[in-house]
């Protein structure tokens, strides 16, 4: 080999060399562990999943969640609110280091790594009794609420036919009061949202009009964290397995963890 060739081979190798330390200083777990913190990205207007109780903290179902990630891996848990339009930005920004409360799609796939699911859930559109809906094809001339972002808003833009008035709003308090108050006439949700809804017995009941598809809630990482998704999917096992999340099923969502899971 040529002086010029061993020049070159040399300088392939310490490019790679450094390639590899990068990729493992990027390593999230690894600064998990060393900040002894997991910042969790939750979206606190979202109940009974997340939001802030009678005293003035935050509650929910993905509350507990993030803490029994967290009290798995032996750090403290930051919680870091976001919305439905900016939650997957916050992971790769990495502004947070885990997302709660997302259901997986191939677009969404594209940048971060799912979990296995810790809680059932289906998003449908809800309304009144005097509402008639009876197939999507109904939908058209009628006025249908959802977060812009959402996963909801993207299955109804999907699905929808020519004609629906869908009226985006930017996040999902807004969206559910501008249900609450008619200013649409439908509104398309998961059905444990629309059940905490119904607690409150309000006089704008909702009822499942449609069922447009069948999405267990996960957790997800910046795409290609294996570590911290294998971590997030070991406490997730050992919640479902030490009867933490068939508990907190009862409790948040007012129903048992399907078989299934």
């Amino acid at each position: 080999m040529t002086f010029n060739g061993k020049f070159c081979a040399l300088a392939v190798a310490a490019l790679l060399s450094c390639f590899v330390q990068g990729t493992a200083q990027a390593d999230i777990l690894d600064d998990v562990m060393q900040a002894k913190k997991l910042r969790v990205a939750v979206v606190l207007d979202y109940p009974p999943f997340g939001s802030v109780g009678t005293s003035m903290k935050p509650e929910g179902y993905d509350i507990e969640m993030a803490s029994v990630i967290a009290k798995s891996l032996g750090v403290a848990v930051e919680l870091v609110p976001v919305s439905s339009a900016n939650k997957i930005p916050y992971i790769q920004t990495r502004k947070a280091d885990v997302l709660l409360n997302i259901g997986a799609n191939p677009e969404r796939a594209k940048v971060v790594d799912f979990s296995e699911p810790y809680a059932p859930y289906y998003i449908g559109v809800f309304g009144p009794a005097d509402i008639k809906v009876g197939t999507i094809e109904d939908l058209a001339g009628k006025t249908v609420g959802a977060t812009r972002g959402s996963f909801e808003e993207l299955v109804l833009s999907k699905n929808a036919p020519q004609g629906t008035d869908i009226r985006r709003y930017e996040d999902n308090a807004t969206t559910i009061s501008a249900f609450m108050s008619s200013q649409t006439q439908l509104v398309a949700m998961g059905n444990i949202v629309a059940a905490a809804i119904l607690d409150k017995n309000p006089e704008r009941r909702p009822e499942q009009k449609l069922l447009l598809l069948n999405s267990p809630v996960r957790a997800a990482v910046l795409k290609g964290e294996a570590r911290l998704l294998e971590k997030t999917n070991a406490a997730i096992a050992a919640a479902k397995k030490d009867g933490t999340l068939p508990a907190m099923a009862k409790q948040w969502l007012k129903q048992p963890l399907p078989e299934s899971f």
